[in-house]
């Protein structure tokens, strides 16, 4: 039995396209089943994991000099976060505090320098006699009703803003500890010593007539 020449070079051709085929199957690299999908491949910023519910800021004046945020942090992912900063347009200054009660009963801010650390699926409450997000320096007078934006910034270098209306509120009067040094206690300082120095010159002018 005679073989038609054309039907072998057909099977030829077949036979070579389902090789090259298994060739190019065997050549790619398997995915890995233990590689995370693409996105899952960075971890997520830690202001993405933060909300601050109820935030609130007191009202005071420029020449009040200062005054504080309020709220509650909420960490709603599964890893620490810390807030480590925060600033805003309407302070020069802007600290994160604590306030603590010294051995004479009375209570008085301080500096956190290592920031307000959040457990994860916890909440951490800024509050008047507690700790606060302080404004130092104010730029201009904060009435009630007025909205002020202040940006976190968190140990990863990610950022958020929290917009905090301004309310009334007769509280939250702490006073600095004797290891803060605020310019404003050193203005006030001044100020006293210069008034001193003046009632001293109107003696002698006294003592010459």
């Amino acid at each position: 039995m005679s073989t038609d020449p054309r039907t072998i070079t057909l099977s030829a051709l077949a036979l070579a396209t389902l090789l090259a085929a298994g060739c190019s199957t065997t050549d790619a690299d398997p995915a890995d089943p233990d590689a995370a999908p693409a996105g899952d491949t960075e971890e997520s910023a830690q202001a993405d994991s933060v909300s601050v519910t109820d935030p609130w800021i007191k009202a005071a004046t420029a020449d009040d000099g200062m005054t504080a945020l309020f709220g509650d942090l909420t960490n709603e992912g599964d890893a620490e976060v810390r807030v480590v900063a925060a600033s805003t347009e309407i302070a020069d200054t802007v600290e994160l505090h604590e306030v603590t009660e010294g051995e004479d009963g009375n209570s008085s801010m301080r500096e956190i320098e290592d920031g307000f650390p959040v457990e994860a699926g916890d909440e951490r409450p800024l509050e008047p006699g507690a700790d606060h997000v302080m404004l130092m320096d104010l730029t201009e007078d904060l009435e009630p009703g007025m909205e002020v934006t202040v940006v976190l910034e968190f140990e990863d270098g990610s950022t958020a803003e929290v917009t905090a209306p301004v309310k009334d509120f007769e509280g939250a009067n702490e006073e600095y500890d004797s290891d803060h040094d605020h310019h404003d206690h050193h203005d006030d300082h001044d100020d006293h010593d210069e008034d001193a120095d003046d009632e001293d010159a109107d003696d002698e002018d006294e003592d010459h007539h």
